[in-house]
């Protein structure tokens, strides 16, 4: 459908958007072509965690923040167990980090994948979904479900379950498994390695529009390795600070069309969390395989382009999976399943980062072990006002784009960040009014 004269009204209205978790909306006014107005709200209603962790026991925590996502419990789980034991003066190293990193790694798995083919993937080959995209591209999406599904079976194996596991607990784990436990999982895992390697050349060649970026990528970085669990929090222009300082240089802003508050820097600027973040301040902690799927994709260190969002997503994927075999193959079972955590008044911080981004967590604990006050800092809350930036960015180079044409594009361009608003199935009510 054809643009109408800038003369006449335009408008453009989207209930809802699916392939993303939860519900918002996005209103762009554009008048005589200059675009006035753009925002990205969420209207889902709160969902008040922080609220209701108060009182509750601190050993709780884990359990309760898991409940928050279904896409990303493991992220809740490590970031609040993080802040707990940093409060009790507790350290988690050996194998039982290592298997920390090899849950997360099954979480990475199942979440990037499903982004990449099932959420993501349909708008750049012009599909409403992944069901009408396995008409045509059957052995691709059956490829994609079946390295999901190792995924999952990782994240059951250590977690008891697929979906908000419950094996976690502050010092550890409830229950460790065996070698021979772990050993079941390689076979498929080295299938999984192969087809993600082939899945970065799929997805490098799905049709990109081109944009580029001056981002602030936030992340956490460690002096030797990828980061799940643990580091110090870094930016690409120069922040590096430890992660009990994030109130000090990070605000939330509250706006009134959104029940999620907005991360901001408090130098004044929006910044970009999630794989591309990561990416960007941690290639060379990458593995020489997944360096050199994204070198054959011709990605380089750095990427601007939020669109290319999903080819960093599928080498981070190839790092997971390598990194799994790599757990495993050194895998002996520890004598035990956690070491003791014992409460004291204090304040604890945790940050890892969730296949979306940066999750911070902060709790303060009374003498008894119960919670004083809590904050959660989920990644697509931080991303918000870089989102908004981006959809300025690219209606400005669209705006000759038909209706259809330009809505498909301004959902296109949020789904680069796998907005996980909560755990709902859609998430997007769009107004776009051409006065």
């Amino acid at each position: 459908m054809p643009s109408p004269p800038q003369s006449e009204p335009r408008t453009i209205n989207v209930d809802y958007l699916a392939r993303v978790e939860g519900e918002g909306s996005m209103k762009v006014v554009v008048r005589d072509g200059t675009i006035e107005e753009v925002e990205f709200g969420i209207f889902e209603p709160p969902r008040y965690f922080e609220a209701f962790l108060r009182g509750r026991r601190f050993f709780e925590a884990p359990d309760i923040t898991a409940r928050i996502c279904g896409i990303c419990p493991v992220a809740y789980q490590m970031s609040s167990a993080h802040a707990m034991e940093m409060a009790a003066g507790v350290t988690v190293d050996g194998m039982l980090r290592e298997l920390r990193r090899l849950l997360y790694c099954g979480e990475w798995i199942e979440s990037h994948v499903l982004h990449v083919f099932m959420l993501h993937a349909p708008d750049f080959l012009g599909y409403e979904s992944a069901i009408h995209m396995a008409a045509d591209h059957r052995e691709l999406v059956e490829m994609a479900l079946r390295m999901k599904k190792a995924g999952n079976r990782l994240v059951q194996v250590l977690g008891g379950r697929e979906i908000h596991p419950i094996n976690v607990k502050l010092g550890g784990f409830y229950s460790v498994p065996s070698r021979a436990d772990l050993q079941s999982l390689v076979e498929e895992l080295e299938w999984c390695r192969d087809a993600a390697i082939k899945s970065v050349g799929v997805v490098a060649g799905l049709p990109t529009p081109q944009i580029e970026m001056d981002f602030e990528f936030v992340s956490l970085r460690h002096p030797s390795e990828y980061p799940f669990n643990e580091g110090r929090i870094v930016s690409s222009k120069g922040l590096d600070i430890d992660i009990s300082e994030w109130n000090d240089y990070f605000r939330e802003e509250h706006v009134e069309r959104s029940n999620a508050l907005q991360g901001w820097l408090k130098s004044g600027g929006a910044y970009h969390v999630g794989p591309l973040a990561r990416y960007a301040n941690n290639y060379e902690l990458l593995s020489p395989l997944a360096r050199k799927a994204a070198e054959d994709a011709g990605i380089g260190p750095v990427v601007n382009n939020p669109f290319q969002s999903i080819v960093v997503r599928a080498v981070e994927t190839v790092f997971a999976i390598e990194e799994a075999l790599r757990i495993i193959d050194a895998y002996e079972a520890p004598k035990v399943a956690s070491v003791p955590v014992i409460p004291k008044a204090g304040i604890g911080h945790g940050a890892t980062e969730a296949p979306r981004g940066l999750l911070y967590h902060r709790y303060e604990i009374d003498s008894e072990g119960l919670i004083v006050e809590a904050q959660i800092v989920p990644p697509t809350a931080q991303n918000q006002p870089t989102i908004e930036s981006d959809l300025r960015a690219v209606l400005e180079a669209n705006l000759e784009l038909s209706d259809d044409d330009l809505q498909w594009r301004l959902e296109q361009s949020i789904r680069n960040y796998d907005p996980c608003i909560s755990c709902a199935t859609h998430f997007l009510r769009l107004d776009i009014d051409r006065g």
